[in-house]
């Protein structure tokens, strides 16, 4: 089975405590490893929890406010102090070049690698990354400045087929592709076998979705429906709801409405705000809606396996 796993490098809102960092995230799906914003300290981060820079080829900005790009700068920075030459992807708001291009235009910085940017056009499910394991799509969020949220999604993984079945049939070796991929079987008596009395079980496709900085919007659910994990922003208590709606932020029993009402496996809050030392009662008010919720900890990797 093929990796689909995140790891939290951080999971503070707007400022960062001693205990917590600005909001980045790392997942690894088939080996391809796409990191999720970029807070403050993400390279340290990178290093501490033991995350080779130089394998993440894709990065993936969902807004301008600072703790979800300040960590830019010093991690393409050190990829090039560290002898990167392979090309690397940024996926962001437009103007997120030009942010970039400044500071590097006046420290003389020239980069050893190329950066090739991926403007944001803000449209909901807009596929903007694609190759032969997984796709990447983009949920408009509704925050303060235009902001993104991500779906990932794995391409449909192939079918099992037994080593009996192949036997029974006879299948030839160069034909076991096929029928893993959906086809039928013709017998050298000219007998169509139907796929599903060859294949042992078919896998859905596994899907992750963040959503970043976001007030409560019933909007996306369709782009979120049946995810196998939710990542949604759970900045306060329900107690300061008028401030979450003020700021353009969720509290952690919206973020579970959100997973109820899409029909999401599993729910992980995060982006908390400094005002909360313990998260207990964050997490406490979201799993009173949906009770298959986590706390986003940074360190901490969270597998998503096949449901069925």
């Amino acid at each position: 089975m093929q990796n689909f796993e995140l790891t939290i490098l951080g999971c503070s809102s707007a400022t960062p405590t001693s205990k917590r960092n600005p909001t980045a995230q790392l997942l690894n799906i088939a080996e391809r490893f796409f990191l999720v914003d970029c807070g403050e300290a993400t390279q340290i981060q990178l290093r501490k929890f033991k995350i080779k820079f130089q394998r993440i080829n894709h990065i993936f900005i969902s807004h301008l406010h600072g703790d979800h790009y300040l960590g830019l700068l010093g991690l393409l920075s050190s990829m090039h102090l560290l002898g990167r030459t392979e090309e690397l992807h940024i996926y962001s708001p437009p103007e997120l070049k030009e942010i970039i291009e400044v500071n590097y235009k006046y420290s003389q910085t020239y980069l050893n690698y190329k950066l090739i940017y991926h403007p944001h056009q803000f449209i909901n499910y807009d596929l903007i990354f694609e190759d032969e394991k997984v796709e990447v799509r983009t949920i408009v969020l509704n925050h303060r400045i235009p902001c993104c949220g991500f779906v990932f999604i794995e391409k449909p993984p192939l079918a099992n087929i037994s080593r009996e079945v192949i036997a029974f049939y006879k299948i030839p070796f160069d034909q076991i592709l096929d029928i893993k991929k959906g086809g039928d079987y013709l017998t050298p008596d000219g007998e169509i076998v139907p796929n599903e009395k060859l294949i042992t079980r078919k896998l859905s496709p596994r899907k992750y979705a963040y959503c970043s900085d976001t007030c409560y919007d019933e909007r996306i659910i369709e782009h979120i429906k049946d995810v196998d994990l939710l990542y949604h922003e759970a900045t306060f208590l329900s107690d300061m709801e008028a401030r979450a709606k003020e700021t353009f932020h969720s509290t952690a029993i919206q973020a579970a409405t959100m997973a109820v009402k899409s029909n999401s496996k599993r729910l992980m809050i995060g982006h908390y705000s400094a005002r909360y030392k313990d998260l207990q009662p964050l997490l406490d008010e979201a799993q009173s809606v949906f009770a298959n919720t986590l706390l986003a900890i940074e360190g901490e990797s969270t597998s998503i396996d096949y449901s069925n």
